[in-house]
């Protein structure tokens, strides 16, 4: 599995809504060659002996697009500035040494057109013939790639325009990359971006996009969430005699009501139960829930607690108990990075 994006911090497309590409095609140059670029790194770390792995790990350095210790986002600077450099790169370009000054080589190979016999006799080779290679190369060792798409909703939020464009051109690439066996495009996306982009914009080719699930947050998987994170804490397995495996078949309701008061308000309109109340407070404007809304808000609240617990506050006492576990719990288990 390879990331294409940055799990957390600074998204790696930052800089490309300050500069953006000036047509979906040049977009799509980019993505094919941005994911070729990660595909050789799996290549060159896992499989560089065999010819056709030996081809993509040289056009990919003599493009200057193959650094390990790059990063990402340095990795995507120079996969911009290649594809801006050689719009169709059958003209090359001449690369002379530094010392000398004499010609070395010729850069600008790796094409994103089918070069000609002629081109080909002088080692252009397209974009997508490297893919072919990659993917034969990949089962003898045998591998598969999977590159994982996510935090597109952050990557590309200040400009609704260039979000379609980027988006509809990743798509394009995803549909080209189908025919690969051994290297898969995984990309995550909000169902109300899909919707924009397919419905609100038009995007004829989202019909041929068939193999995809969509990830529903409903009351019982984030009740889940909440219990998987919250047994994390083998002082509250104990505190509430459950042990890991009951506690997720048939204990989620139980540690819940460890947690958390029987009812934050009252009246015939109200939430009737503490988690249901979180819920409506973390949900959108639609009225769906995202598992990041109730991670930040239950974080919170233990920051709170915590801070409660450092001042002595008497505040802290619930319906459920929890004081009682706090007492119990060694005050070193209550550092804010636990």
């Amino acid at each position: 599995m390879v990331s294409g994006e940055n799990p957390r911090g600074a998204t790696v497309f930052k800089d490309l809504v300050e500069d953006p590409p000036t047509s979906e095609r040049e977009f799509i140059n980019l993505w094919k060659l941005y994911f070729l670029s990660l595909v050789g790194g799996a290549l060159q770390e896992y499989a560089p002996n065999n010819d056709p792995a030996r081809i993509v790990l040289s056009a990919l350095t003599d493009a200057r697009l193959l650094d390990p210790n790059s990063g990402l986002k340095k990795l995507l600077r120079a996969v911009v500035e290649y594809v801006r450099r050689f719009p169709t790169a059958f003209e090359g370009e001449l690369k002379l040494d530094p010392t000398t000054g004499t010609p070395s080589g010729v850069g600008g190979k790796i094409t994103f057109q089918e070069p000609g016999a002629e081109s080909s006799k002088k080692g252009h080779i397209s974009v997508d013939s490297l893919f072919e290679k990659a993917d034969k190369a990949l089962p003898q060792s045998p591998l598969t790639v999977w590159i994982l798409m996510d935090r597109l909703d952050v990557a590309f939020a200040e400009s609704a325009e260039l979000e379609a464009n980027a988006l509809r051109a990743l798509f394009k690439v995803y549909l080209d990359l189908l025919g690969r066996e051994h290297i898969k495009l995984k990309i995550f996306l909000r169902t109300d971006i899909w919707r924009r982009i397919t419905r609100d914009e038009g995007f004829r080719e989202a019909s041929h996009i068939t193999k995809n699930i969509t990830i529903k947050w409903d009351r019982p998987s984030l009740v889940n969430l909440a219990v998987r994170r919250a047994i994390q804490s083998a002082e509250l397995l104990q505190y509430a005699g459950l042990d890991t495996e009951t506690a997720l078949r048939e204990g989620q309701a139980k540690i819940l009501d460890k947690l958390l008061p029987d009812q934050v308000e009252v009246g015939p309109n109200k939430p009737k139960t503490a988690f249901d109340w979180i819920l409506g407070r973390t949900s959108d404007g639609s009225g769906q829930n995202a598992p990041r809304e109730l991670i930040h808000f239950l974080n919170a609240t233990r920051d709170e607690e915590i801070r409660r617990a450092e001042l002595g506050s008497s505040e802290t006492e619930t319906q459920t108990g929890f004081r009682e576990l706090r007492s119990r719990m060694p005050y070193q288990r209550y550092r804010r990075s636990d």
